[in-house]
Protein backbone atom coordinates (compact mmCIF):
# COMPACT_ATOMS: atom_id res chain seq x y z
CA UNK A 1 0.00 0.00 0.00
CA UNK A 2 1.33 3.37 -0.89
CA UNK A 3 0.58 6.81 -0.50
CA UNK A 4 0.87 9.95 -2.28
CA UNK A 5 0.95 13.30 -0.83
CA UNK A 6 1.84 16.45 -2.60
CA UNK A 7 5.24 18.23 -0.42
CA UNK A 8 4.42 21.75 1.25
CA UNK A 9 0.49 20.59 0.75
CA UNK A 10 -1.66 22.70 2.67
CA UNK A 11 2.47 24.64 3.05
CA UNK A 12 5.72 23.42 3.74
CA UNK A 13 5.72 23.01 7.31
CA UNK A 14 2.47 20.72 7.76
CA UNK A 15 4.54 18.13 5.53
CA UNK A 16 6.73 16.35 8.10
CA UNK A 17 3.64 15.66 10.35
CA UNK A 18 1.96 14.76 7.26
CA UNK A 19 4.29 11.93 6.32
CA UNK A 20 4.51 10.36 9.97
CA UNK A 21 0.72 10.41 10.17
CA UNK A 22 0.60 8.32 7.12
CA UNK A 23 3.43 6.19 8.31
CA UNK A 24 1.00 5.49 11.50
CA UNK A 25 -1.69 4.68 9.06
CA UNK A 26 0.65 1.56 8.16
CA UNK A 27 1.32 2.67 4.45
CA UNK A 28 4.60 0.35 2.92
CA UNK A 29 5.96 3.44 1.29
CA UNK A 30 4.88 7.02 0.71
CA UNK A 31 5.32 8.91 -2.83
CA UNK A 32 5.80 12.28 -1.79
CA UNK A 33 5.19 15.01 -4.34
CA UNK A 34 7.18 17.36 -5.73
CA UNK A 35 5.64 20.36 -6.38
CA UNK A 36 4.92 21.52 -9.88
CA UNK A 37 2.70 24.60 -11.80
CA UNK A 38 2.20 21.91 -14.57
CA UNK A 39 1.76 18.87 -13.45
CA UNK A 40 0.49 16.97 -16.68
CA UNK A 41 -1.10 13.99 -15.13
CA UNK A 42 -2.80 14.91 -12.33
CA UNK A 43 -6.74 16.04 -11.88
CA UNK A 44 -7.75 18.87 -10.25
CA UNK A 45 -6.98 17.64 -6.56
CA UNK A 46 -3.63 17.07 -7.29
CA UNK A 47 -3.03 19.98 -9.18
CA UNK A 48 -5.03 22.27 -6.16
CA UNK A 49 -2.55 20.94 -4.14
CA UNK A 50 0.38 22.23 -6.43
CA UNK A 51 -1.04 25.24 -6.58
CA UNK A 52 -1.30 26.20 -2.77
CA UNK A 53 1.88 24.75 -2.28
CA UNK A 54 3.59 26.52 -4.28
CA UNK A 55 1.89 29.54 -3.41
CA UNK A 56 3.01 28.58 0.68
CA UNK A 57 6.42 28.86 -0.65
CA UNK A 58 7.14 25.29 -1.55
CA UNK A 59 10.51 24.32 -3.50
CA UNK A 60 12.27 21.49 -4.30
CA UNK A 61 14.53 22.42 -1.44
CA UNK A 62 11.66 22.30 0.99
CA UNK A 63 10.56 18.91 -0.39
CA UNK A 64 13.63 17.88 0.30
CA UNK A 65 13.88 19.16 3.69
CA UNK A 66 10.58 17.10 4.42
CA UNK A 67 12.21 14.11 3.77
CA UNK A 68 14.85 13.97 5.46
CA UNK A 69 12.79 15.14 8.72
CA UNK A 70 10.72 12.39 8.23
CA UNK A 71 13.62 9.79 7.16
CA UNK A 72 15.26 10.86 10.41
CA UNK A 73 12.69 8.97 12.57
CA UNK A 74 11.48 6.66 10.39
CA UNK A 75 12.59 3.26 8.02
CA UNK A 76 9.15 3.39 5.45
CA UNK A 77 10.79 4.03 2.27
CA UNK A 78 10.15 7.42 0.49
CA UNK A 79 9.64 7.60 -3.45
CA UNK A 80 9.74 10.91 -4.84
CA UNK A 81 7.08 11.67 -7.89
CA UNK A 82 7.06 14.55 -10.16
CA UNK A 83 7.97 15.74 -12.98
CA UNK A 84 11.23 16.47 -15.36
CA UNK A 85 11.19 19.88 -15.89
CA UNK A 86 12.35 20.88 -11.78
CA UNK A 87 14.70 18.01 -12.01
CA UNK A 88 16.69 19.77 -14.85
CA UNK A 89 16.13 23.04 -12.64
CA UNK A 90 17.47 21.83 -9.68
CA UNK A 91 20.50 19.96 -11.43
CA UNK A 92 20.10 16.36 -12.20
CA UNK A 93 23.38 15.19 -10.69
CA UNK A 94 22.90 17.29 -7.31
CA UNK A 95 18.79 16.38 -7.37
CA UNK A 96 19.99 12.61 -7.08
CA UNK A 97 22.83 13.28 -4.93
CA UNK A 98 20.62 15.71 -2.19
CA UNK A 99 17.73 12.92 -2.94
CA UNK A 100 19.75 10.20 -1.83
CA UNK A 101 21.20 12.36 1.60
CA UNK A 102 17.74 13.01 2.04
CA UNK A 103 16.93 9.30 2.61
CA UNK A 104 14.74 9.12 -1.15
CA UNK A 105 14.68 5.54 -2.24
CA UNK A 106 12.93 6.29 -5.63
CA UNK A 107 11.83 8.78 -8.28
CA UNK A 108 8.60 8.88 -10.34
CA UNK A 109 8.75 11.00 -13.38
CA UNK A 110 5.72 10.20 -15.55
CA UNK A 111 6.50 13.07 -18.38
CA UNK A 112 10.31 11.19 -18.80
CA UNK A 113 9.68 8.62 -21.59
CA UNK A 114 12.08 5.31 -20.76
CA UNK A 115 13.60 5.27 -24.15
CA UNK A 116 14.72 8.91 -23.00
CA UNK A 117 15.89 7.61 -19.18
CA UNK A 118 19.44 8.22 -20.13
CA UNK A 119 18.69 11.39 -18.84
CA UNK A 120 18.89 10.48 -15.29
CA UNK A 121 19.41 7.24 -15.02
CA UNK A 122 23.59 7.32 -14.64
CA UNK A 123 23.14 9.63 -10.99
CA UNK A 124 19.98 7.88 -10.12
CA UNK A 125 22.45 4.58 -10.34
CA UNK A 126 25.54 5.89 -8.82
CA UNK A 127 23.21 6.95 -5.52
CA UNK A 128 21.16 3.88 -5.95
CA UNK A 129 17.45 5.20 -6.63
CA UNK A 130 15.11 3.64 -8.48
CA UNK A 131 13.78 4.99 -11.53
CA UNK A 132 10.19 3.58 -11.62
CA UNK A 133 8.22 3.85 -15.15
CA UNK A 134 4.51 3.89 -15.97
CA UNK A 135 2.55 1.43 -18.18
CA UNK A 136 -1.34 2.49 -19.31
CA UNK A 137 -4.47 0.73 -21.00
CA UNK A 138 -2.61 1.25 -24.44
CA UNK A 139 0.29 0.20 -23.50
CA UNK A 140 1.38 -2.39 -25.95
CA UNK A 141 2.55 -5.87 -25.29
CA UNK A 142 6.05 -5.24 -26.18
CA UNK A 143 6.68 -1.69 -24.59
CA UNK A 144 5.35 -3.20 -20.96
CA UNK A 145 8.20 -5.46 -21.61
CA UNK A 146 10.82 -3.08 -22.16
CA UNK A 147 9.02 -0.65 -19.48
CA UNK A 148 9.54 -3.92 -16.85
CA UNK A 149 13.12 -4.35 -18.34
CA UNK A 150 14.51 -0.42 -17.64
CA UNK A 151 12.33 -0.15 -13.88
CA UNK A 152 13.68 -0.73 -10.93
CA UNK A 153 11.55 -0.43 -7.84
CA UNK A 154 8.01 -1.70 -9.19
CA UNK A 155 6.25 -0.79 -12.70
CA UNK A 156 3.26 1.51 -12.01
CA UNK A 157 0.25 0.48 -13.69
CA UNK A 158 -2.11 3.18 -14.26
CA UNK A 159 -5.80 1.86 -13.79
CA UNK A 160 -6.83 4.23 -16.75
CA UNK A 161 -6.51 6.19 -19.76
CA UNK A 162 -6.91 9.71 -18.05
CA UNK A 163 -5.92 12.03 -14.92
CA UNK A 164 -5.47 10.80 -11.70
CA UNK A 165 -8.54 11.59 -9.43
CA UNK A 166 -11.21 10.02 -11.79
CA UNK A 167 -13.16 7.41 -11.25
CA UNK A 168 -11.84 3.41 -12.45
CA UNK A 169 -14.55 3.23 -14.67
CA UNK A 170 -15.25 -0.70 -16.25
CA UNK A 171 -13.76 -2.85 -13.58
CA UNK A 172 -13.82 -6.02 -16.35
CA UNK A 173 -11.59 -3.97 -18.69
CA UNK A 174 -9.79 -2.67 -15.91
CA UNK A 175 -9.14 -6.10 -14.57
CA UNK A 176 -7.92 -7.35 -17.75
CA UNK A 177 -5.61 -4.72 -18.85
CA UNK A 178 -4.57 -5.79 -15.02
CA UNK A 179 -3.94 -9.50 -15.82
CA UNK A 180 -2.28 -8.65 -19.24
CA UNK A 181 0.06 -6.51 -17.46
CA UNK A 182 0.79 -9.25 -14.88
CA UNK A 183 1.80 -12.04 -17.07
CA UNK A 184 4.23 -9.21 -19.16
CA UNK A 185 5.90 -8.04 -15.65
CA UNK A 186 8.09 -10.47 -14.68
CA UNK A 187 11.06 -8.40 -13.01
CA UNK A 188 9.75 -6.03 -11.01
CA UNK A 189 6.45 -5.91 -8.44
CA UNK A 190 3.41 -4.60 -10.41
CA UNK A 191 1.42 -1.57 -8.62
CA UNK A 192 -2.02 -0.01 -9.87
CA UNK A 193 -3.01 3.74 -9.12
CA UNK A 194 -5.26 6.61 -10.38
CA UNK A 195 -8.67 6.41 -9.31
CA UNK A 196 -8.87 4.35 -5.99
CA UNK A 197 -10.53 5.90 -3.43
CA UNK A 198 -11.43 2.67 -1.01
CA UNK A 199 -10.57 -0.12 0.75
CA UNK A 200 -13.12 -1.69 -1.68
CA UNK A 201 -11.25 -0.73 -4.96
CA UNK A 202 -8.33 -1.63 -3.36
CA UNK A 203 -9.31 -5.05 -3.10
CA UNK A 204 -10.90 -5.51 -6.00
CA UNK A 205 -7.73 -4.08 -7.95
CA UNK A 206 -5.31 -5.51 -5.78
CA UNK A 207 -6.40 -9.08 -7.26
CA UNK A 208 -4.61 -8.36 -10.36
CA UNK A 209 -1.30 -6.93 -8.75
CA UNK A 210 1.08 -6.62 -5.94
CA UNK A 211 -0.24 -3.80 -4.26
CA UNK A 212 -1.81 -0.42 -5.13
CA UNK A 213 -0.94 3.60 -4.75
CA UNK A 214 -3.74 6.14 -3.34
CA UNK A 215 -3.08 9.76 -3.75
CA UNK A 216 -6.18 12.01 -5.10
CA UNK A 217 -8.40 10.54 -1.85
CA UNK A 218 -6.40 11.31 0.41
CA UNK A 219 -5.24 14.91 -0.93
CA UNK A 220 -9.26 15.22 -0.73
CA UNK A 221 -9.38 13.75 2.76
CA UNK A 222 -6.01 16.69 3.78
CA UNK A 223 -7.80 19.31 2.35
CA UNK A 224 -10.96 18.78 4.01
CA UNK A 225 -9.78 17.98 7.41
CA UNK A 226 -5.99 19.00 8.04
CA UNK A 227 -5.18 20.99 10.96
CA UNK A 228 -2.32 20.85 12.80
CA UNK A 229 -4.24 19.77 16.01
CA UNK A 230 -6.79 17.35 14.89
CA UNK A 231 -4.99 16.59 11.37
CA UNK A 232 -2.60 13.96 11.93
CA UNK A 233 -4.89 11.38 13.55
CA UNK A 234 -7.67 12.07 10.42
CA UNK A 235 -4.96 11.19 8.11
CA UNK A 236 -3.93 8.26 10.06
CA UNK A 237 -7.51 6.88 10.31
CA UNK A 238 -7.74 7.65 6.57
CA UNK A 239 -4.45 5.60 5.77
CA UNK A 240 -5.73 2.68 7.89
CA UNK A 241 -9.18 2.63 6.55
CA UNK A 242 -8.01 1.53 3.32
CA UNK A 243 -5.92 -1.26 3.30
CA UNK A 244 -8.38 -4.28 2.19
Amino acid sequence: MGLFVTGGFPTPDDTPDILRAIDRGGADFIELGMPFSDPLAEGLPIQHASERALAAGASMRTTLRAAAEFRSGSETPLVLMGYLNPVLRYGVQAFFHDAREAGVEGVILPDLPPEEREIVSGPAERHGIDLVHLIAPTTPDERIRMIDEVSTGFVYAVSITGLTGTGLGSVDEVGAYLDRARRLVTRNPLLVGFGIGSADDAARLTRHTDGFIVGSALIREIGAKWNPRTGPDAVTSFVRGLRP
